[in-house]
């Protein structure tokens, strides 16, 4: 009997883990310097500091035509730059759920958000937060944790390691998408502002 419940407790873990990131998967940039956007594209740099979650990589996700394309893993103290072209996106943080972050860019501009962690049943759940020019904002430019979080992080960038790893588990991934885009488009149009990057967020 505690052989037959052993079994099924760690079918659960495995299904709810599955889609997980480890840590140790990217590697530092060698230019560590952050370069303007060209004047073609924007550019978004999700970065993340804390101590929540620290094992797990949150990975992160542009949805075109309602599929998940993997931009990077974000570790702990780590960041990523992606280019975008300018207009809508949508980007897709997950890990044992999926959560969104919606976008408005101009070419020539570089915007930032924050990965956020915080435990879920089995393990840590992200979020994206937008940085804003407006102040008292949690995440604004105007916060001095911000600032710190930019300093703190390393530039990182992605290794065969984490192409397959986002290869292997592209079924978990776009299970999770369908799973909760729906719940996301329920959220009030007040709640979905403060989840957006805006075109004056830009600098």
């Amino acid at each position: 009997m505690f052989a037959m419940f052993r079994s099924f407790l760690l079918g659960i873990v495995a299904l709810v883990l599955g889609g997980c990131a480890s840590s140790g998967q990217m590697i530092k940039s060698t230019n560590q310097t952050l370069t303007n956007a060209s004047e073609n594209h924007a550019q978004i740099i999700f970065m993340r500091s804390s101590f929540v979650g620290a094992a797990i990589s949150a990975s992160v996700f542009e949805i075109t035509n309602g599929k998940p394309e993997f931009l990077g893993l974000v570790e702990d103290d780590t960041k990523i730059a992606v280019n975008a072209t300018p207009g809508k996106h949508l980007y897709m943080v997950v890990s044992e759920a999926a959560d969104f972050l919606e976008a408005d860019v101009a070419a020539g501009k570089t915007y930032y958000s924050v990965v956020t962690a915080r435990m879920g049943m089995w393990k840590a759940r992200f979020s994206l937060w937008p940085v804003t020019n407006t102040s008292g904002k949690e995440f604004s430019w105007d916060s001095k944790d911000v600032q710190k979080m930019l300093m703190k992080t390393v530039l990182v960038e992605n290794t065969d390691k984490s192409k397959q790893w986002a290869q292997h588990n592209n079924s978990d991934i776009t299970s999770k998408y369908n799973e909760y885009w729906p719940v996301w488009q329920q959220k009030s149009a007040e709640d979905l502002k403060e989840r957006t990057l805006s075109i004056q967020d830009g600098r």
